[in-house]
């Protein structure tokens, strides 16, 4: 089964602050508190009931070689509930170079991507030396994620193994195949819910809102400073959604749009993914080691019988896995995300096309994080799951509806639509939705810079431009070019806006269209 995937597990972008006082702020100053409210280190106050968490002191020492500094910091499970149970949230930062405006926090993408790992191994990718200097960079990974209090779905990594990668004995969309999916979908969240406890049913991304509320605060920021990418881009505009004039500077590069439903993201996905592809082959037939000849239309039908030819008799793998379309439009799509990844896909046509599977699980497994021997180094593939399920509304649905959808989305792409189709992933899983989805203004927010570009095959341009004018303060840097996310990877166009808008808190004028 093909796992949906809305940003890239090595995405990035952001935010940041400033506040007001008023004469009746100043006043009430001098009164005694209400028993039931408590101040913290950033002079706001708080239920007492938050007190402990918003009051709690953040412990650095040096780590990662000496180069970073890490903390833990502890946060409600059930943000309605806070006494109930707490979790831990894992934090590295490099401090400033330069002088502090305060802290900019950095999320990856996702969800399920490890932003401490991302600050750790990805600095320079993740900002560039102007933030650094001015900022202390922060990488932290959300509730259910990594290092902090993470979800886990098994006690074997070949549980794992199995759920990514067995392919089904049945004809793709048949009533049999059907069921498999739902059965093997069935039993990943049941072990989930074995595995990771309560904690399953509060990884969703309101919840990683408040968290980062919490975070600002002990960090002793006022207001928030942001860089979230992909993913983190939702996470971003929840944040400003719940607490609009807590906001500073939010940067959101490579943007989701709150108000898509499950099947609007799988079918605009499956259109960004795509046109990647398209001009993949466009570009690889100018040079001289490119697997196909013809026309770009020819060699896209090819690529969807190639992916035909391996539902009906998957490859076999030296270690023994079956290669079915499924974990091989992984393997497409994971160089699709950045074009200077594009030759990748070169060799791996070639190798399939000689019945060589084991490239293709190489690059499938780099997608989910899988070592050569069968290990995973994070648990992203199992959060994405746990995060989506709760984030995006999950209708009933029927064999007939499944494979109306599955006809639609083949009409918005006829490669790769069928590759996104039929996705059961949330049908049983243990815990309902808990979001509505709608589109996010951000009543009274300060500026927030979202950042797209006109070809990203993950989170499609029209996403960028949907955000920006839902956000009622939301002012859209475009980026004329390929890939997935802007920031720190295109243009100095790019990079100055970003930059100036961080640091100085600059907004351009007008979309700068770089």
């Amino acid at each position: 089964m093909t796992i949906r995937r809305h940003p890239a597990r090595f995405s990035a972008v952001a935010a940041a602050l400033a506040a007001v006082l008023v004469l009746s702020g100043c006043v009430s100053s001098f009164l005694p508190k209400p028993p039931s409210m408590r101040s913290t280190p950033t002079g706001e106050t708080v239920a007492a009931d938050l007190e402990p968490f918003y009051s709690q002191v953040l412990k650095w020492k040096s780590c990662e070689g000496g180069e970073f500094q890490c903390t833990t910091a502890k946060a409600p499970m059930d943000w309605k509930n806070p006494a109930t149970k707490s979790i831990s949230l894992a934090l590295i930062r490099k401090t400033a170079s330069g002088t502090a405006l305060g802290s900019l926090l950095v999320n990856p993408g996702g969800p399920g991507g490890s932003g401490y790992d991302f600050v750790r191994d990805s600095l320079s990718y993740a900002v560039d030396d102007t933030l650094q200097k001015n900022f202390d960079i922060v990488g932290f990974d959300p509730r259910g994620v990594n290092k902090s209090s993470a979800v886990s779905c098994y006690a074997d990594p070949k549980q794992l193994d199995s759920y990514l990668f067995d392919v089904s004995p049945n004809p793709v969309g048949s009533d049999a195949w059907i069921a498999d999916q739902e059965a093997s979908n069935k039993k990943f969240g049941e072990d989930c819910l074995k595995y990771t406890g309560d904690l399953l049913g509060f990884v969703d991304t309101v919840s990683a809102a408040r968290d980062l509320d919490l975070l600002r605060s002990v960090l002793g920021d006022k207001k928030l400073n942001y860089l979230g990418y992909s993913y983190g881009t939702l996470l971003g505009a929840t944040y400003a959604d719940l607490y609009p004039r807590k906001t500073g500077r939010l940067v959101l590069d490579g943007a989701l749009d709150p108000a898509t439903s499950s099947l609007d993201v799988s079918e605009t996905q499956a259109k960004g993914f795509e046109s990647a592809l398209r001009a993949y082959i466009a570009d690889c037939e100018t040079g001289k080691k490119c697997p196909f000849t013809g026309s770009v239309d020819s060699a896209m039908a090819t690529v969807r019988s190639l992916l035909d030819s391996l539902d009906v008799s998957p490859l076999l793998a030296t270690d023994g896995r079956r290669l079915g379309s499924a974990a091989m439009t992984n393997a497409i799509i994971l160089p699709l995300y950045n074009k200077k990844s594009w030759p990748y896909l070169n060799d791996l046509f070639s190798r399939v096309m000689q019945g060589d599977a084991d490239y293709a699980f190489q690059l499938a497994d780099s997608y989910f994080g899988r070592t050569a021997k069968g290990k995973y180094t994070d648990n992203s593939a199992e959060a994405f799951i746990a995060v989506n399920c709760l984030d995006y509304e999950n209708p009933p649905v029927t064999n007939a509806s499944l494979r109306a959808d599955a006809a639609r989305l083949k009409r918005a792409a006829p490669v790769l639509g069928p590759q996104l189709s039929y996705d059961v992933s949330c049908a049983a899983w243990p815990f309902k939705s808990t979001r509505e989805r709608v589109a996010i203004a951000a009543k009274g927010s300060a500026p927030i810079m979202v950042v797209g570009t006109t070809n990203d095959p993950a989170t499609p341009y029209v996403w960028a431009k949907n955000l920006a004018s839902e956000l009622d303060n939301g002012h859209l840097v475009t980026y004329k070019g390929e890939g997935h996310t802007a920031y720190n990877k295109s243009n100095a166009c790019v990079n100055n806006a970003v930059d100036d808008f961080l640091v100085s808190g600059t907004v351009p004028a007008k979309d700068p269209l770089c």
